[in-house]
């Protein structure tokens, strides 16, 4: 937990730094150089990249509702800023492909602080609403009757690509016993038997070859250290443990979830129980002193404002009934 909240905080303190180099007090001249304004768009889009990928690490260990619904509004703030920046990028580039070496070289950062990962809240957390649609399209599509029309244009459909499938295959076939006869005319019969043991040869050969390259390259990545052996490719006991973890995150996150619902439900619940005959009566009454304040001023009980001159807003608001009345004038 300490981890994550030293996490949220770094990334709350480079955002503020971020805000403060983009609105300034004093705005700063237009930059004319097209080289210097595209590496300050670049060292902006990797700043708000990094904060990004901390702004989602934390929102997706913690368990705290609360902090993740503040945290999930800073993420998508940021997501969107990621996007003009990199839309900006490739106006002014005219490429969508960027090479930001010299900025990682400068912010002490490696080529991988540049993948974007897809957020957990993506997927993870819609998981009952994708089911949900996908159910509902699935029921969609069975309840869907097809009338005599579209099932005998379905079937004219099908018969004409029959048909076309059909002249297309006897066309081939004409084809191919016309070219058969010239060369066959052309050519003995020996050397045409030659001529193809040899691109049979050719084929084979070729397959076998990319075969035995692939198995070299591989023997010798493994020889080299870059990719791990087969036969030690189990499950190692820290992946089990990070898995394990991440389950019963995933588990208090949903738990943690219900929680709150249930107490802004029971809340909610106890003020219209408790407060809510209070609330209605202290309403009222204002709505009452404010009508026997206006007819004292005016001699006549005004109108009740309507809904374009703001309704009751305009009578709880802290004005007095000649104010009221000339707006509502």
């Amino acid at each position: 937990l300490s981890h994550l909240t030293h996490v949220w905080k770094e990334a709350m303190s480079e955002l503020s730094r971020l805000l403060a180099e983009e609105l300034p007090p004093v705005p700063p001249p237009p930059q004319r150089d097209r080289v210097v304004f595209f590496q300050q768009l670049a060292t902006l889009y990797v700043r708000y990249v990094q904060v990004f990928r901390q702004l989602e690490e934390a929102h997706n260990m913690l368990v705290h509702p609360q902090k993740r619904r503040l945290i999930l509004l800073l993420l998508k703030g940021v997501m969107g800023r990621v996007l003009e920046l990199k839309y900006e990028m490739v106006e002014k580039e005219f490429s969508e492909y960027h090479y930001v070496d010299d900025i990682l070289h400068a912010l002490k950062l490696t080529p991988s602080a540049l993948e974007i990962p897809i957020p957990y809240f993506f997927v993870g957390e819609r998981s009952k609403e994708i089911e949900e649609r996908k159910t509902m399209l699935l029921d969609t599509s069975m309840d869907r009757v097809m009338t005599e029309e579209e099932a005998i244009k379905i079937i004219q459909m099908v018969e004409r690509a029959w048909q076309g499938r059909v002249r297309a295959k006897l066309n081939k076939e004409i084809r191919f016993s016309n070219f058969d006869r010239r060369h066959r005319a052309k050519t003995a019969g020996s050397a045409f038997n030659e001529l193809a043991a040899i691109r049979i040869q050719k084929v084979w050969k070729g397959y076998l070859q990319r075969k035995k390259t692939k198995i070299a390259r591989d023997e010798e990545m493994i020889f080299l250290g870059m990719v791990m052996d087969p036969k030690y490719q189990v499950p190692l006991s820290a992946e089990i443990d990070a898995q394990a973890i991440d389950t019963s995150i995933r588990v208090k996150q949903k738990k943690h979830e219900e929680v709150y619902q249930n107490a802004i439900d029971e809340i909610l619940k106890q003020i219209r129980e408790m407060e809510w005959n209070d609330i209605s009566k202290t309403l009222k009454n204002q709505i009452r002193q404010w009508f026997y304040e206006c007819r004292n001023d005016t001699g006549l009980f005004p109108d009740y404002p309507t809904v374009e001159e703001g309704g009751s807003a305009i009578i709880f608001a802290e004005k007095t009934p000649q104010q009221v009345k000339c707006i509502m004038n």
